[in-house]
């Protein structure tokens, strides 16, 4: 059984439930809680996946609480009737934590994809940080993308024949669509073909109200010093992101808002982009793999891999800081080839065929998957 609630969960399984549906060993069922309703639908159409069991926990300004109670009852009630021999889960959602403590109560094993992501701040990012080292608890099998990530299990002592570096199977995702090319649906974005571009994102909960507001401020003095450049931004849906992050941005002629972009179109944005401004945590791992410079807009990060290499920077949130450093970029092309130099520490798009041998090893089924390698 494979459980997500969220796009960046449905976009990393993809690869994975594409795989097992091939393999001669496995099967699976597809469970989703709806965790983010819209963007859940366009991952699952984009990669044609149809749930079995839909739990459509979504619901307005609903919280950690909420979310947690819904989704706890509905997936112990889909674990009892469909009685699977493991479920996936993947990352660091309140859904993939929910998930594994669901299968725990009902004694069954608990695969983690994207195991082992560490920061040194319970509260950032939050409350991913704890989801996933509550996660990690119950797992039984730990599928690590980088030798860092292998480390910080160990660590905890997690016995190290319970873990497989198997890279990120996002990269599968990303890989796959970047191929595609996908058309815009909305005519603004295609007219930006061949201008420079700044593309950024913004949702994360610990930036939440002033934070946020300070990166909104800094992309306004970023539109204003730099009137040829467009700044992209696709906006989360959560009111509680848009009342704050959108006002200031409004009726600036080189400032583009759109609503959340289908996965395929999203990485389009990403590969034509000239660097990207972003809290996520995908696109840290996404922008490099297309050699794109990306800027954090978060004080600790849980993939260390990109910012060792070069390719990624954390700047905070901080005015000041924002402008200063995506001015950097934008005027110094020694230092802007110095990040964008396309250096790929989480994968070769094989992490899903990695991942899906060592579930069938982990059952006896097949031999070990060679791990995934950086250097090589």
């Amino acid at each position: 059984m494979i459980v997500y609630g969220t796009r960046p969960e449905a976009i990393k399984l993809a690869p994975v439930i594409t795989r097992i549906d091939s393999s001669e060993r496995l099967a699976c069922t597809v469970v989703v809680t709806g965790q983010h309703r819209q963007m859940l639908d366009q991952v699952n159409e984009l990669f044609d996946i149809r749930p079995h069991h839909d739990l459509n926990i979504i619901a307005p300004r609903q919280t950690l609480q909420d979310i947690t109670v819904r989704a706890l009852a509905g997936l112990g009630d889909v674990i009892r009737e469909e009685a699977p021999d493991a479920v996936v889960v993947q990352g660091d959602t309140t859904t993939s934590f929910v998930a594994a403590l669901a299968a725990f109560y009902e004694k069954i094993p608990v695969v983690h994809v994207e195991a082992g992501l560490r920061t040194s701040n319970p509260y950032s990012p939050f409350p991913e940080e704890i989801n996933r080292r509550l996660t990690s608890q119950v797992a039984s099998l730990h599928l690590a993308p980088t030798r860092t990530s292998r480390a910080n299990l160990v660590a905890e002592n997690i016995k190290p024949e319970r873990i497989t570096i198997t890279g990120n199977t996002v990269i599968d995702a990303l890989l796959d669509v970047v191929a595609r090319r996908l058309p815009f649906d909305d005519p603004a974005l295609e007219r930006l073909d061949g201008r420079r571009m700044v593309l950024i994102t913004a949702h994360r909960r610990e930036s939440w109200g002033s934070p946020m507001a300070q990166a909104a401020r800094a992309v306004r003095r970023l539109a204003h010093r730099y009137p040829d450049t467009a700044f992209v931004l696709p906006a989360h849906l959560n009111p509680v992101v848009r009342e704050v992050l959108l006002p200031p941005l409004q009726g600036l002629p080189n400032v583009l808002i759109t609503d959340p972009l289908p996965y395929g179109q999203f990485a389009r944005l990403m590969q034509d982009s000239h660097l990207i401004l972003s809290d996520s945590g995908g696109v840290q791992e996404e922008g490099p793999s297309l050699g794109k410079p990306v800027l954090v807009m978060r004080d600790t990060t849980e993939r260390p891999e990109a910012v060792e290499a070069g390719t990624v920077r954390l700047v905070g949130t901080d005015e000041g800081r924002i402008v200063a450093e995506v001015s950097r970029l934008l005027d110094d092309d020694e230092r802007y080839r110095a990040m964008a130099n396309a250096v790929n520490p989480y994968g070769d798009g094989h992490a899903a065929a990695r991942s899906v041998q060592a579930i069938e090893h982990f059952f006896g089924l097949a031999d070990p998957p060679a791990e995934f390698d950086p250097d090589a």
